[in-house]
């Protein structure tokens, strides 16, 4: 029996647990048991806006997996167009807001690394309501590049609390109402030296964090209301590059990775797909037992995997260097390497920004702009298209259309399908590093240096 007072993340599992069974159990429920679903994702869409990196169901989508329902969000905007608010966050930091509850929190921190913030702003107004700093450090690494940045992990939010992340700088859970620190930790040890970028996950009661870096690398998952250890595991890839003098490997590169976890429900078990370098792995989310994993020659890997439940495949971009899309079979156990490895593409694959899949078809924005559109069943190129500009926000669907949003400032509007057609297109000042969020009606949108509120027929700009 299914228990109304449970958090958003177990109604989340339960819905994509039923959504991903096959299509004839929704023939055979009962009614009453309809009505109970309805008012799950009732309740769901009241309370949980976007309450992750890629939104309520981990994969950039809006709705609910099956609805088709028009929402009614933005498809022309510009700074005097269709906002409602804009605000300046200050410092720097390129984490997704998430929205809940009207509230929409995000993470910023100074460049120099010392001091970290975490701010709450009002969804309606655009006034912020809290602004905290909740870690400092006196040596932080310099980041090396001109990419990442210091709040980069996005937050995970759920009804009365908010989890905030800066990898090894520290992680802590406030409460959403007075933002006050309920639990912090700041002895999870991991050199990020690019920088922490892999984003929180809340499954049932645990925290899951992610900590690839040029010394350690493991996942670790905290009950979410102690901030207490419950299970830690070390990536099992041997590394083999002892003997190796390049600098990248030296530095330690080719052994960091900042990929965020997703838990997919495979013929009635759990599974927590995650991208490290060297290796793939699915791991028991409850436990963190290693189930499977697939190597390769990559590093550095950062968009998130996709699974598709109709195929039972999954899609995992392995890194920076020899970059590519893998297709894997999630029904092995072990090195499944040479056994459950579907396809593989290395045309235009996403460096940076995660895929995002729609009606069997996986669409990605490269790095230096190129568009593309692939085949989830056999990985096939169905079109490639210049977009323009360079891409780091991960994409979203909302209202059957894909948004994708560069660095410049530019978003690409397509209409979903086996041709590239371009609906609209929009700037900002600028530019996107943030992925976008969602609230309403509404897109939740952070440039490099200001949140907006942007909405459909909407004349003043709030400042």
């Amino acid at each position: 029996m299914f228990h109304f007072g449970c958090n958003y993340q177990t109604a989340k599992n339960f819905m994509v647990s039923i959504y991903n069974k096959k299509q004839s159990l929704a023939n055979n429920l009962t009614f009453p048991v309809l009505v109970i679903i309805l008012m799950i994702v009732g309740w769901m869409n009241a309370y949980a806006d976007w309450p992750e990196f890629r939104g309520p169901w981990g994969n950039g989508h809006v709705s609910a997996p099956g609805d088709t329902k028009t929402i009614g969000f933005p498809i022309r905007w510009s700074e005097t167009e269709n906002i409602k608010w804009k605000i300046e966050i200050p410092e720097r930091g390129w984490s997704t807001p998430v929205v809940m509850g009207g509230q929409v929190w995000l993470t910023t921190a100074t460049t120099n690394g010392h001091d970290y913030f975490v701010i709450c702003v009002d969804a309606e107004t655009g006034k912020i309501l809290f602004n905290e700093k909740l870690f400092h450090c006196d040596n932080p690494e310099p980041l090396g590049n001109k990419v990442n940045c210091y709040a980069t992990p996005s937050c995970t939010i759920e009804p009365g609390r908010v989890y905030v992340h800066f990898g090894s700088y520290g992680t802590a859970c406030l409460d959403t109402s007075t933002a006050k620190v309920i639990w912090k930790r700041q002895d999870l040890p991991c050199r990020h030296y690019r920088g922490p970028a892999s984003s929180l996950i809340l499954f049932e009661n645990l925290l899951i964090l992610t900590m690839d870096g040029v010394d350690l690398q493991y996942l670790v998952a905290l009950d979410k209301k102690t901030g207490e250890t419950v299970w830690k595991t070390n990536r099992s890839v041997a590394w083999n590059d002892e003997n190796f003098t390049d600098q990248m490997t030296r530095d330690g590169d080719r052994r960091k990775a900042h990929c965020t976890p997703l838990i997919v429900d495979v013929k009635g078990k759990l599974q927590m797909l995650t991208i490290g370098a060297k290796a793939a792995y699915g791991y028991d989310p409850r436990t963190g037992k290693e189930l499977w994993r697939v190597q390769y020659n990559s590093w550095s890997a950062a968009p998130m995997p996709l699974y598709d439940p109709k195929s039972g495949l999954a899609f995992i971009i392995t890194g920076l260097s020899n970059t590519e899309l893998l297709a894997v079979r999630l029904d092995g156990q072990g090195d499944v390497t040479d056994t459950h490895v579907a396809w593989k593409c290395n045309k235009a694959v996403a460096k940076t920004a995660s895929p995002i899949l729609v009606d069997g078809l996986i669409y990605m924005a490269s790095d230096d702009g190129m568009g593309s559109c692939i085949k989830a069943a056999n990985g096939n190129l169905v079109w490639q298209e210049r977009m323009g500009g360079k891409y780091a926000a991960s994409p979203i669907l909302a209202d059957s259309r894909l948004y994708f949003f560069n660095q410049s400032g530019k978003t690409t509007i397509l209409k979903p399908g086996r041709t590239y057609e371009v609906l609209a297109t929009n700037n900002l000042d600028n530019g996107f590093m943030a992925s976008p969020a969602a609230s309403g009606k509404s897109l939740i949108l952070r440039t490099k240096t200001h949140l907006y509120r942007i909405e459909e027929s909407v004349n003043s700009v709030g400042k």
